[in-house]
């Protein structure tokens, strides 16, 4: 006689067991696969990774390491600024742009690094610099005072720089005690070159020292990396970095509109006069 709950449906307890034994063994199974993949999956994860954060960083925006004290307070020793690379495809280089350009062949390094003892220190040195964590040896940081066609001068009756006769404004920005410019000098930006100057002045190696060199302190607006927009580290000095009110003068933008009038006025007066002379020789 059958007993009880043992119909020929019913399952024995003994099946049951091995069921869930075997069912989880099935399971540890898949998860070790899982896990496995993963692990295989990572370094491709990693390279992917790098790649997109290269690929950002050479087009798009980069991080930046403060490396010197020439654009003290504006910003410190050791922070990290954010550079976007695309802004002057869309817009010109504007004064008062806190800008990172390339130096090479030109300004020697204002911060001397050791060279790397081996290809592996190149290589970190070279992701280092990369991504915002070690100074670029041949970049530097400033900011525009005057852009292709200015007349930049230090300094009026009560100290200050002028760009094309109007002074400028520098407190906001001018590092606490430090003059706009410990020496006088005049120069009249060339075509595709800028002026520019650090905001910690009597440190700051920048145009001013440069002056004797080809350009005449001016550097090529094609070394223009980008512009500095924001200090992303340390977190507690993070800020946006804004054009100064004094860079948006109306006079000053006048002044810049008129140059071209002027000039062409300058060039018609000799054409207008050779032409007198002519009719009155006919």
């Amino acid at each position: 006689m059958a007993s009880e709950g043992q119909g020929p449906g019913t399952r024995r307890p003994a099946e049951d067991g091995v069921d869930v034994v075997a069912e989880d063994v099935k399971q540890n199974a898949e998860d070790g696969k899982k896990k496995g993949s993963f692990w295989r999956e990572l370094p491709v994860l990693i390279v992917v990774a790098l790649a997109l954060a290269l690929l950002i960083k050479s087009f798009v925006v980069q991080a930046f390491y403060i490396p010197s004290e020439s654009m003290e307070d504006t910003l410190l020793i050791n922070d990290r600024v954010l550079v976007n690379k695309l802004v002057y495809h869309v817009r010109d280089i504007e004064r008062g742009d806190i800008v990172v350009f390339s130096g090479v062949d030109s300004w020697d390094p204002e911060v001397q690094l050791e060279e790397p003892s081996n290809p592996i220190a190149a290589g970190l040195r070279w992701l280092g610099t990369a991504f915002g964590v070690v100074p670029g040896e041949k970049d530097y940081i400033k900011r525009v005072i005057g852009v292709p066609g200015d007349k930049v001068k230090c300094c009026d009756e009560q100290g200050r720089v002028t760009v094309n006769g109007v002074p400028l404004n520098e407190k906001s920005y001018l590092y606490p005690g430090d003059e706009p410019s410990g020496r006088e000098f005049e120069v009249t930006v060339p075509p595709d070159r800028l002026w520019v100057m650090g905001d910690h002045r009597s440190v700051s190696w920048d145009s001013r020292l440069h002056m004797g060199d080809p350009g005449g302190g001016t550097i090529p607006a094609d070394k223009v990396i980008g512009r500095a927009f924001v200090i992303v580290w340390p977190f507690n000095r993070a800020k946006i970095l804004p054009i100064p009110e004094t860079f948006t003068q109306p006079a000053l933008q006048a002044a810049l509109g008129a140059a071209p009038f002027v000039a062409g006025f300058a060039g018609a007066v000799p054409l207008v006069a050779l032409r007198r002379r002519l009719v009155r020789r006919r």
